[in-house]
């Protein structure tokens, strides 16, 4: 969303195979019931409340520094701090969500999250906006660490994919919407109204989501076990393979959250000089990550798994180097590009975390969406430092080290599956 990774793939595989076989007794949800119905316009609003409210800031950047009087770097924070309390609260809120139940997390989540929405337009200074901002993202992550354990548990198999897709949208429309409401608001009305109207969004976003969602029906508590977590945890971070999907996540994202923490800067500035509201309908980009979202199973399916990486990665250096220019088309060209790359990049990173993980496969979701998180924190400060350092060919020299990074990562796992291969063939001929 942030764009938004859901861990919509991890899910997928934790349906109740003994339920599918028996369809005729299997009370969970498909479309045309009115619970489906219910529920799915209840994960759509919950997905528009958590990244129009996760990235609120990140349209408003220029006029945040304008009118509190701090730097672009300064600013980023206000951006980094959501992402990054995301990060860290998504693993335990997870296994909270075993104990007292995934309804019950969202709604609290989203609650919380929306009455901050509604205090942050009065922070008097940098650091209060900060604060709360981190506040604000820790609060969401009980929303992405509930949501598709909810659905697997409550819909059947076959409806599975449907109703994450829709949930998934709702992510898309919402870091989309929330950006473009607050710049055009924020244009007539200044910064802290356009973050008003955000904290208004949510708010009604949350009230139809406590209203429509249909009660957990197939949920059985569990126990919160740190010791168990901490062990399954520890075994992911060792498993070679599913690291470097993190980093490489992580890396994607340093590239997305620098170019999109920094870009309104480089619009607002001459040769471009465009106004608040147009700076936040430059986010319409994100339909594009949406369409290469769904495109990238089809990828995968031609150019294998890497091949699909070395392709998004190759898309999103064309884009960062496109943006060089001083051409408004060139650099929306470019931004098409770093979008559908980075959409595609995630999603292949993400998928496969799901194929790797073999138990644990909530916890292991969880860790990649950490990953992603921090590296979207990464990328927005650092970004924003660059900027100022060097101007955009500094944001733009980061985001080519993050992919000469995420390509190196990924020409290492290529040459060890070839050693393997090779490896695996002279033991067949032997």
């Amino acid at each position: 969303m942030p764009p938004a990774d859901t861990g919509a793939s991890a899910v997928i595989v934790r349906a109740d195979a003994s339920a599918a076989s028996s369809p005729a007794s299997d009370s969970r949800l498909l479309p045309g019931d009115p619970g489906y119905r219910r529920m799915s316009f209840a994960l759509f609003a919950a997905g528009i409340a958590t990244f129009a409210l996760l990235y609120s800031t990140q349209a408003l950047l220029p006029a945040i520094s304008d009118g509190l009087g701090v730097t672009a770097d300064q600013a980023s924070w206000t951006v980094s701090a959501a992402t990054g309390g995301l990060a860290l609260a998504v693993v335990p809120l997870s296994a909270l969500s075993e104990r007292y139940g995934r309804r019950a997390m969202m709604a609290a989540a989203l609650c919380v999250a929306a009455f901050v929405g509604l205090l942050v337009p009065f922070a008097p200074d940098l650091g209060w906006l900060i604060g709360l901002r981190a506040l604000q993202g820790a609060a969401l992550a009980g929303v992405p660490a509930s949501a598709m354990a909810y659905l697997a548990e409550e819909v059947r198999p076959k409806a599975l994919v449907g109703a994450v897709g829709l949930f998934v949208a709702g992510n898309s429309i919402g870091g989309m919407s929330g950006r473009i409401l607050a710049g055009w608001t924020a244009q007539a009305w200044g910064w802290r109204a356009g973050l008003a109207a955000v904290g208004v969004l949510a708010v009604l976003c949350a009230v139809v989501f406590r209203l429509l969602i249909p009660k957990a029906r197939h949920f059985t508590p569990g126990s919160v076990s740190p010791r168990a977590l901490a062990r399954t945890v520890g075994r992911h971070l060792s498993d070679p393979l599913l690291v470097r999907l993190y980093l490489i996540g992580a890396l994607f994202m340093t590239v997305f959250g620098a170019v999109y923490t920094v870009i309104g800067y480089r619009l607002a500035q001459a040769p471009f000089s465009l106004p608040s509201g147009l700076v936040g309908s430059i986010f319409l980009v994100y339909l594009v990550g949406t369409a290469s979202s769904a495109a990238a199973g089809k990828l995968v399916g031609r150019l294998g798994r890497r091949g699909a990486l070395y392709l998004a990665m190759g898309t999103t250096t064309a884009g960062l180097l496109l943006t060089l220019t001083s051409s408004l088309t060139a650099v929306l060209l470019g931004l098409v590009l770093i979008t559908a790359g980075f959409f595609a990049g995630h999603a292949v990173a993400s998928s496969s975390v799901s194929r790797t993980a073999t138990t644990g496969r909530a916890q292991a979701s969880a860790l990649y969406q950490t990953a992603y998180y921090l590296g979207s924190s990464v990328g927005g400060t650092v970004g924003a430092v660059a900027f100022r350092a060097g101007g955009w060919d500094g944001t733009v020299v980061l985001g080519l080290v993050a992919m000469v990074a995420a390509g190196a990562i990924t020409l290492y796992a290529t040459r060890r599956a070839l050693v393997e291969r090779r490896s695996t063939a002279r033991v067949v001929r032997a």
